[in-house]
């Protein structure tokens, strides 16, 4: 690939002269000159080779510039997604020594993800780190010859859920005690956790996109305002981690029959809305389509299968929370109905979803995921990227209709009118604009 930007030139540094370093030593205390990028010539990256058919040859992400990593690093970013300012924060502020040195003993997987080919090779999962998981163990001897900082991107665990919503369906009968899914009678579920951090190899994600690697590049610089400036003078480095947020897996039932081809699978993947997932806002059908998703994931696993939600930090569609309550403010003043309901967020965001599900597979792909039996979802976008990426889905399921509630009407009538699945009926224009959600009246 050739470099977007020319790398000839050096981006000057903040501190130009003796002057300029004595006055700021006088005047902020400041006493370090900062490269604002680095450049191939100047460096020695540690080996990555995505897609490598082992370990060794593939090699660790590492994005970090502590210690030897200014020289060393072979990754753009940092770790922790969204996170990673935080961390700065506390090493700004001392709270954290920013060289301190993690130690990962007992923090290993809390059960084994069985490698999968998708692991290696440079096609199948290009948004997260295949290895990310395993890096304390693979790579630690790395990271001491090279003393360069390591860190996993990927954390394996188990847990006990606890929804009353579950408890619910237990005193309701529609799930039993089995003691070993569901322990008890008020409802709590064994489940096992992964949490993903981003880790993307641009190559790779470009393509998913239908792009060239100079424009998803040139367009990751410019709309963050030049903050990784490494985009364009570092053409030789093909991993970033973007400061997003990632995804977690739940799973229930034997981990170990995930990806076999004949255990049957059922699956949500839920992207995040903090309104209604966690404080229960009736304005969209999140919320019950995720219990939902767990309730029949759960008995997947009880009738022998798996059940498997997964969770991702893809708020208001990408836009943010922000531009979704702008929206909102924006439907409930303007009169909400099915028929505005894409339009007014166009209107405000120029789009109407950023979530871009192309990369959203990957995680399935990793675990070796080649069938769905039930499909938990009725999103046309989330079928056709899983279907696309070679995974079949032998049946779709939308949320029931007793489960939504009646302000989301106008949500739901709008998307299954766009192309949302669905086994009921599908409203045409004319009969969107009938389909009213509340009104803020005694509020204003």
């Amino acid at each position: 690939m050739s470099p977007v930007a020319c790398t000839s030139a050096r981006i000057p540094t903040p501190i130009s002269s003796e002057t300029n370093l004595k006055k700021m030593k006088t005047d902020s205390k400041c006493i370090t000159d900062y490269p604002l990028t680095t450049y191939p010539e100047d460096s020695s990256p540690i080996a990555l080779k995505w897609g490598a058919s082992t370990s060794e040859e593939r090699g660790p992400v590492a994005c970090s510039w502590n210690a030897g990593g200014l020289q060393k690093h072979n990754a753009i970013g940092a770790h922790a997604g969204g996170y990673c300012i935080y961390h700065a924060l506390a090493v700004g502020s001392n709270q954290l020594d920013k060289d301190h040195k993690a130690d990962y003993t007992n923090a290993q997987p809390a059960f084994n993800i069985k490698q999968n080919e998708s692991w290696f090779n440079d096609k199948d999962v290009v948004s997260m780190d295949p290895l990310g998981h395993l890096t304390p163990t693979l790579f630690n001897e790395v990271s001491e010859k090279e003393d360069i900082e390591i860190r996993p991107s990927i954390a394996v665990t188990k847990a006990t859920l606890k929804l009353a919503e579950l408890k619910e369906a237990v005193a309701a009968g529609r799930l039993e005690v089995d003691g070993n899914i569901v322990t008890n009678k008020d409802g709590d579920a064994a489940v096992s956790k992964v949490a993903v951090e981003p880790v993307w190899y641009l190559p790779g994600v470009a393509e998913r996109f239908g792009i060239t690697e100079d424009q998803l590049r040139k367009a990751l610089f410019e709309d963050t305002n030049g903050m990784y400036p490494e985009l364009v003078t570092r053409p030789d480095i093909k991993v970033f981690l973007p400061p997003i947020g990632g995804a977690t897996v739940y799973i229930f039932g034997d981990t170990s029959k995930i990806g076999d081809g004949v255990t049957p699978l059922a699956l949500r993947v839920h992207d995040e809305c903090n309104g209604s997932d966690v404080f229960g806002s009736d304005i969209c059908t999140c919320r019950p389509y995720l219990i939902f998703g767990i309730e029949e994931a759960v008995k997947e696993a009880q009738n022998g299968g798996v059940g498997m939600v997964v969770y991702f930090r893809k708020e208001g569609r990408s836009l943010g929370e922000v531009t979704k309550y702008l929206v909102y403010n924006a439907r409930k003043r303007g009169g909400d109905t099915a028929d505005e309901y894409f339009h007014r967020t166009e209107c405000i965001a120029g789009v109407r979803d950023m979530r871009f599900q192309q990369l959203m597979p990957d995680v399935l792909k990793w675990l070796g995921i080649k069938k769905i039996d039930r499909m938990l979802s009725m999103s046309n976008m989330k079928y056709d990227a899983i279907v696309e990426q070679g995974i079949d889905i032998i049946e779709r399921v939308p949320i029931p209709d007793e489960m939504i509630p009646e302000d989301s009407r106008v949500e739901i009538d709008a998307k299954i009118n766009s192309g949302y699945f669905t086994t009921g009926t599908v409203k045409d224009a004319g009969e969107l604009k009938t389909v009213h959600g509340r009104t803020w009246k005694g509020f204003e």
